[in-house]
């Protein structure tokens, strides 16, 4: 009997993690038997995914750059890669503007709505956490975010998730030197990244053996902490608006994929779809980046001295999704409390703040509203409406940052093969097992 592919399962065990978290909805205890034993299941999930995203990158980028023999090739690579990110970045910042434009969703807000998402959220302490984090963010230069990608101790940056960019820099630094020095010298160092890259990778494909009782337990756990249904009813247009211009995204990059590299889109979307499914439970692109890499390496088939580069670039930089959320929230909340601010150039001011403020965004939940906070600021958003206009949308924002996360992801597939096609760096696939190897040590 043919073995379920992985994307199924995943997909399963969502489903049965939504229709459990609506059961133990309707008991008593249920939202805290769901929290004590069951969400544990799918954190453990999440870390282990964490635990190895930075050895992941170390191993897989030096081993990428050592590959390539040749700098200047890395250096058009880098801006090729950059330049895309960027380009993506704008449309899909384009396409949230012309849809909530279109659709005026704040138009349908309520006053009353407005002061009941006031009175439950504006005060909320996660809210005034993204605040404070937009505050330090506002406060620093123009070029701290390059200040930042520099570290100041390469192993601190490494115990740190958050510190993905630092971490890439030093592994970029350390492969260039590999290239600068004699091969002969080189290649033991280079023989020891080559071999923990192998490991890893087959640490990725055991923790995927739990996948799908992992996205079980983190969906039941979205579920059980759900806001106000009502609440959610009335953001219905918001949310519309933005997972249809998140959908667009998606059929924009399939397009890419069918036209430029010439794959079948549906076959793509089957390969990325683990990854796909991931990101949507943990809302982070950090936590996928693992899973990411080995689907579009093994399952897609791009070489590896592409793919380590432009993965670990993209889950930092590249937030199209985010992005395009910003657009569509931004101007949300100044249909609904600012309307006086919906000038061309506000627009204009928005597409460009949000372009900068995902390049030095965390790939972690959350993230998207203290991006949001910039740029709203950047708008001259008055202050004192700017905590009612984070509540307007707090109720509904999981939910999007799980739907957002999976662009991302898709986003950073889709430039790696584009990338991968203009280097002639697309090979046949070469999909692994995690037993491949089991009869010879069992």
């Amino acid at each position: 009997m043919k073995k379920l592919a992985l994307h199924w399962k995943i997909l399963i065990g969502m489903i049965l993690g939504l229709i459990f978290g609506i059961i133990m909805l309707q008991i008593g205890s249920g939202g805290k038997f769901v929290t004590d034993w069951i969400k544990p299941l799918g954190d453990i999930f999440v870390r282990m995914l964490k635990l190895i995203a930075v050895p992941l990158i170390l191993a897989s980028l030096i081993k990428g750059i050592s590959d390539l023999k040749d700098i200047s090739k890395f250096k058009r690579m880098g801006l090729r890669t950059i330049g895309i990110y960027i380009v993506t970045t704008v449309i899909a910042i384009t396409i949230g503007l012309a849809l909530v434009n279109t659709f005026k969703p704040g138009n349908g807000i309520s006053q009353d709505t407005v002061v009941k998402l006031k009175e439950k959220y504006s005060s909320n302490e996660k809210i005034k956490e993204r605040m404070a984090e937009a505050g330090d963010q506002k406060q620093s230069g123009p070029l701290q975010f390059v200040v930042d990608m520099v570290p100041d101790n390469a192993f601190k940056a490494m115990s740190e998730n958050k510190a993905m960019l630092q971490v890439i820099f030093f592994t970029i630094l350390l492969g260039i030197s590999l290239l600068l020095i004699p091969e002969e010298k080189a290649k033991p160092l280079k023989n020891v990244f080559d071999s923990l890259n192998d490991v890893v990778l087959k640490i990725v494909d055991i923790i995927m053996l739990s996948a799908p009782y992992a996205v079980f337990a983190l969906l039941a756990t979205v579920v059980v902490t759900a806001e106000d249904p009502d609440i959610l009813l009335a953001l219905l247009k918001y949310a519309g608006v933005v997972v249809l211009g998140l959908f667009l995204m998606i059929v924009f990059y399939s397009t890419l994929v069918g036209v430029y590299v010439k794959k079948s889109p549906f076959w793509f979307l089957t390969q990325i779809a683990p990854a796909q499914l991931l990101a949507f439970s943990t809302s982070s692109s950090a936590a996928t980046l693992p899973v990411t890499m080995e689907r579009v390496e093994e399952h897609i088939g791009v070489d590896k001295e592409v793919s380590s580069f432009v993965l670990p670039v993209g889950a930092t930089i590249n937030m199209d999704g985010t992005s395009l959320y910003q657009a569509v929230a931004a101007v949300f909340i100044m249909q609904v409390l600012w309307p006086e601010g919906m000038t061309f150039s506000n627009q204009l001011t928005i597409v460009l703040t949000a372009l900068l403020a995902s390049i030095g965004s965390a790939a972690v939940p959350g993230a998207g509203m203290v991006m949001l906070v910039i740029v709203l600021d950047s708008i001259g958003f008055p202050a004192d409406l700017l905590p009612i206009g984070l509540a307007l949308i707090f109720a509904v924002d999981r939910p999007l940052d799980m739907c957002r996360t999976t662009v991302n992801v898709t986003g950073d597939a889709t430039v790696s093969m584009i990338v991968a096609k203009s280097f002639d760096k697309i090979h046949d696939p070469q999909p692994k097992e995690w037993d491949d190897h089991y009869d010879q040590v069992k």
